[in-house]
């Protein structure tokens, strides 16, 4: 038994510049305070479906302010757990969840219940004297036995949202593979400063996206992929790293057909692109390969692509299981799940749709924001979890550079 003593929400910027919500929770056990602290953060490429991101509008930082987010949780949420004792973090994460009627968080505000979900859990850890990724395994995953680390997702080459590169796909990511976290860490490193130095030799920007990865001017997807071979190959790491992509279709889509490499496609020439991709270039994973809704496109890719490489659906699914279920499970569709916390807005809920997944023979890959802090609590939901890859920006930036450093930290840890 635990009880909460005190919950306090405050904004701090996060790397875009923009304000976020950070809350402290401080719980007592045995006489003693524990304290958890917890940043929540914000994407630019959302889903349609994923749970509200309460914004104040208005004039302040350019409508991005979150003052009443702030509110909702020194005002309603705080006194509505201050004081009070429980049994366990699960039963926190029900009366939190209890304090919104709405099935996407819109009353409170999904930023504002993440927040106090984060730090709740991390005080509790502390409270029972262990590290968080052990607790939320021994929470939610006890059926999971910690044994390996995630795949490393690290996204070199921004696009679409994420840079004014101009181009249509947002990310090229490099996925390292020697099978020891130091290593891929290692690699991936040296494949990024490799990259950087390629695109300088060539005359290229080597200026940096949202997500610490580079933002040439190249007009051709196949062009990015060619660079990226060549760093790897250059760095060492030939047949010892894949690669895979985030094409976030929903931005490039627009009455019915997808606009890529400035060439419009029906659903079934994109098909068709991605698959002379997959044949040429070590390409294990396409993330948003279509647009939300265009189920039949995401049933062609699917079928045609489901049995070579994963197909992870983030805007499709959005962290939601009721998504999950009626999108990816009735219609077939995808392989693989992206989670990221601030789509659902709670850890619980996060939790639950990465076992229904794993119990669907989905594999899952946890996720940051493009605007994000140096909170790494997602690194340790990766480890915890079980989850086949991690996706954690480039090698640079310290808010990136703080999930990577965490996942070497958690190697030291695991027993």
């Amino acid at each position: 038994m635990f009880k909460i003593n005190k919950v306090k929400s405050r904004f701090v910027l996060d790397s875009r510049g923009f304000p976020t919500v950070q809350v402290q929770v401080v719980v007592e056990k045995g006489g003693e305070e524990f304290y958890g602290l917890s940043s929540v953060p914000s994407g630019a490429s959302t889903g349609t479906y994923e749970a509200l991101e309460l914004r104040d509008g208005g004039s302040a930082f350019k409508g991005k302010h979150v003052s009443k987010a702030i509110e909702n949780v020194n005002s309603t949420i705080a006194p509505s757990l201050e004081g009070k004792t429980f049994n366990s973090i699960l039963e926190v994460e029900k009366a939190l969840l209890a304090l919104d009627s709405t099935t996407n968080k819109a009353e409170l505000g999904a930023n504002a219940i993440l927040g106090v979900s984060m730090a709740s859990h991390k005080a509790v850890a502390k409270s029972e004297n262990t590290d968080l990724f052990k607790f939320i395994n021994k929470t939610y995953f006890a059926d999971h036995k910690i044994t390996k680390f995630p795949r490393l997702m690290c996204n070199v080459v921004n696009g679409g949202m994420h840079a004014d590169s101009g181009l249509e796909i947002q990310e090229f990511m490099v996925v390292p593979n020697l099978g020891n976290i130091e290593k891929d860490v290692q690699a991936a490193a040296e494949i990024y400063q490799t990259l950087k130095s390629q695109l300088k030799k060539d005359g290229h920007s080597v200026s940096l996206g949202d997500e610490g990865g580079f933002a040439p001017r190249i007009a051709k997807s196949t062009e990015v992929m060619d660079y990226l071979m060549n760093s790897i190959e250059s760095a060492g790491y030939s047949g010892k790293a894949d690669l895979a992509m985030d094409c976030a279709a929903s931005e490039f889509y627009k009455g019915g057909k997808y606009t890529v490499d400035e060439i419009a496609m029906t659903p079934s020439e994109l098909n068709e692109f991605y698959g002379k991709l997959v044949n040429k270039y070590p390409l294990i994973s396409i993330e948003d390969g279509f647009q939300e809704d265009d189920f039949e496109g995401w049933k062609e890719m699917t079928d045609k692509l489901g049995k070579k490489i994963h197909l992870i659906g983030d805007d499709l699914f959005v962290t939601n299981p009721t998504r999950f279920a009626e999108v990816g499970l009735k219609k077939g569709l995808a392989n693989g799940v992206l989670i990221k916390l601030n789509q659902i807005g709670s850890v619980s809920e996060t939790c639950q749709i990465i076992n229904d997944a794993k119990a669907n023979g989905y594999i899952t890959i946890v996720s940051h924001r493009s605007g994000e802090t140096t909170d790494a609590f997602m690194s340790d939901l990766a480890v915890a979890s079980q989850s086949e890859f991690i996706k954690l920006g480039a090698p640079a930036r310290g808010e990136r550079v703080a999930k990577f450093n965490r996942l070497l930290e958690i190697s030291d840890l695991i027993d």
